[in-house]
């Protein structure tokens, strides 16, 4: 298991770079991953989303998802950080991302930021979560319970 930060860890200055981890991967996302490299001793708090895959959508029964991304989607993501790192008080930034076939319950993406306050890493996290899913090109195929498909936020 991956070991967590607690109170006698150090970590890199923000000064340095805020944005700690960023990937798109076709691999299971760690939550012990994402804590360990957003903890930072500067941050009096840290906000952390998980998305996971539902098991419906607009009233129907989903049975999985499958995303797919752009082989530039790493770059965006690293643009989208970027922004939030300049608009916020981040002293770390964390984002992954899945791409591939996900069962319903399986994680989807991860976002986490650490801020001095805990108003502005809610804020900043929030942020991150809408500007990736928004900016960032990757897509979801979702797959009904009946076989039908679907394409979401895809042109």
């Amino acid at each position: 298991m991956t070991h967590l930060p607690d109170a006698s860890d150090t970590h890199g200055d923000a000064a340095d770079d805020p944005i700690r981890l960023l990937a798109v991967r076709d691999t299971p996302l760690s939550l012990d991953e994402v804590y360990a490299a957003v903890g930072d001793d500067a941050a009096g708090g840290t906000a952390l989303f998980v998305g996971t895959v539902r098991d419906h959508d607009g009233g129907r029964p989903v049975a999985s998802l499958a995303y797919s991304a752009h082989p530039g989607a790493e770059a965006e993501l690293r643009r989208v950080a970027e922004k939030v790192a300049a608009g916020f008080p981040v002293r770390a930034l964390v984002a992954v991302h899945r791409t591939g076939h996900l069962a319903v319950g399986d994680v989807a993406v991860i976002a986490a930021v650490a801020c001095p306050h805990r108003a502005e890493a809610f804020a900043a996290c929030e942020r991150l979560v809408e500007d990736l899913k928004h900016e960032v090109p990757i897509w979801k195929r979702q797959i009904f319970v009946d076989g039908d498909e679907e394409w979401v936020g895809a042109c």
